[in-house]
């Protein structure tokens, strides 16, 4: 029976009440209060966070009759209901005040639910959460849930504005210190967020939070998994590629054995039934762009890149690392993991096509080349390698190249002139989602590139030439390293036709200057 899609309600009560679609996440919610009272949980925006917390706050409410026909209804004591503090930081914080101010209305609105006299009005935020945690502990005879949503925002929002960005951080590691100082009066804590910043300099004063983000054991407490969207939503797919849906949309992974898809994106999806990129579309990751630019780090880079739990988890202001930024707002995940010795290692790539495409093709526009101009260069490109006109290939691409900045030729490394290059055709490429591969690992060497399609292998190398009498050499050099190294012996296999290609860019042209192929 086909019920109503809850798109954007992060209400449990609405959600329920309106019998809307839901993937019973109570197990895991069991589980979490049988094994401890003080958590942290670190996920992608547009994830299930908010609906996450509504359903704790009803649950230690006491709220029976939303439960009934879930997982918890039998397990859990309904005759002790618990008062329940939760916040949320949803403004802006551009102003040093701003955070206080919010803080303290949203107490204000806690003394009023809960019929609590009015706290003292020079009393500062955390000294009326302390005041709050007191007196309803007091008057309930019941310790208190604290329940805090999207705690790290007036720090995120202010990256740019580090100065502010600290002060932010600075005032909210006193105001969670509370929390802890309150544990007296605290019977459960669970704190969300986006990004997971540094222990020392944001809890430091709640540094019992068990922080479950990468703990496998609840890595689908948030988003569907292949088989809650099978049984859950069956109504749905009718008429729906269901391998598509995968592609598209699967592949988050936080090291539990499934991997699972943003909620938002197949809740859309089912409603509008056509697959276009809607979780990317609701946030411009300007921030993450500026840093790619200043670090210097080529789109090829975020493929299969190695970190181990340090990189994944730096975050703090003026020391983030691209590895934590990318993989905690979700534009990376954790493909696979490696343990060599007593170290763990995570290879990191996109999480599936919708992230794939819409982060380069948003790149290339940042870079100067937006709309529809990154597809149709793309099109025309592969539509020339599966001609094999390599000549129209080289005139497209080299029209596609000119008028994008150098923001990597600052470096003055050839290796990175010719990262440049790739990185380019790379981003052109994987916006309209052909099957490539970078860096590709042979027993000799890695090749730059491999491109498939159209039943052929195309395998590029790039190499830098310091002018026009230099092409033939570089040219030369390519096609022999390719074939050295064996780059191609690993697509023998596949019976389809093998060309190696080589790819000579010009320092002084700053463009490409000429292209050789061959059949392998």
């Amino acid at each position: 029976m086909s019920r109503r899609l809850p798109i954007g309600i992060q209400s449990f009560r609405r959600l329920r009440e309106t019998d809307s679609y839901y993937v019973d996440k109570t197990p895991l919610i069991r589980a979490l209060i049988e094994q401890s009272d003080y958590y942290f949980l670190s996920r992608p925006r547009r994830f299930g966070k908010s609906l996450l917390l509504d359903t704790l706050k009803s649950l230690f409410e006491g709220h029976e009759d939303l439960f009934r026909g879930l997982d918890i209804h039998e397990h859990w004591d309904w005759s002790a209901c618990y008062p329940v503090v939760r916040l949320s930081f949803d403004g802006k914080y551009s102003d040093p005040d701003e955070i206080e101010g919010d803080i303290i209305e949203q107490l204000e609105s806690l003394e009023r639910q809960h019929n609590l006299a009015p706290a003292l009005t020079s009393d500062t935020g955390p000294r009326r959460l302390r005041n709050i945690l007191d007196r309803l502990h007091h008057s309930t005879g019941q310790q208190v849930v604290v329940l805090v949503d999207e705690y790290d925002k007036p720090i995120l929002d202010m990256l740019h504005n580090p100065e502010l960005a600290r002060s932010n951080r600075d005032y909210l590691r006193g105001f969670y210190g509370i929390i802890k100082g309150s544990a007296h009066h605290v019977r459960f804590a669970f704190v969300t967020g986006v990004s997971m910043f540094s222990r020392v300099n944001l809890f430091s004063g709640l540094n019992n939070l068990e922080d479950i983000s990468l703990n496998p054991r609840y890595a689908t407490i948030c988003g569907y998994t292949d088989d809650d969207i099978d049984r859950v939503f069956t109504p749905e797919l009718d008429g729906l590629d269901r391998e598509k849906i995968r592609t598209w949309y699967n592949g988050y992974h936080w090291r539990g054995g499934e991997r699972v898809y943003n909620p938002f994106d197949v809740l859309l999806l089912l409603r509008n039934r056509e697959f276009r990129p809607y979780w990317f579309e609701t946030g411009s990751p300007a921030f993450l762009f500026r840093m790619l630019m200043e670090k210097s780090v080529s789109t090829m880079e975020l493929e299969n890149r190695m970190a181990d739990m340090s990189l994944v988890s730096k975050f703090d202001v003026g020391d983030i690392g691209i590895e934590a930024l990318l993989f905690q707002t979700g534009y990376l995940t954790i493909a696979d993991e490696q343990r060599e010795g007593f170290r763990t290692y995570y290879r990191l790539d996109y999480p599936n096509l919708e992230v794939q495409i819409s982060l380069n093709d948003e790149l290339l526009g940042h870079l100067g080349k937006p709309g529809r101009e990154p597809l149709e260069h793309g099109q025309a490109l592969c539509a020339l390698l599966e001609a094999n006109d390599f000549g129209g290939f080289a005139e497209r691409l080299r029209s596609y190249l000119s008028g994008i900045p150098y923001q990597w030729h600052a470096t003055g490394d050839l290796a990175r002139y010719e990262a440049w290059y790739a990185s380019l055709l790379h981003m052109c490429f994987r916006s309209i989602g052909v099957d490539l591969r970078v860096e590709d690992a042979s027993s000799h060497g890695r090749a730059d590139m491999v491109v498939l399609t159209g039943g052929q292998v195309f395998v590029l190398e790039f190499k830098m030439a310091e002018g026009d009498k230099e092409t033939d050499i570089a040219l030369d050099s390519a096609i022999t390293q390719m074939r050295e190294r064996g780059y191609a012996e690993k697509y023998r296999g596949r019976g389809e036709p093998i060309h190696l290609v080589g790819v000579a860019c010009g320092r002084e042209a700053r463009n490409l200057l000429e292209i050789r192929a061959e059949h392998a």
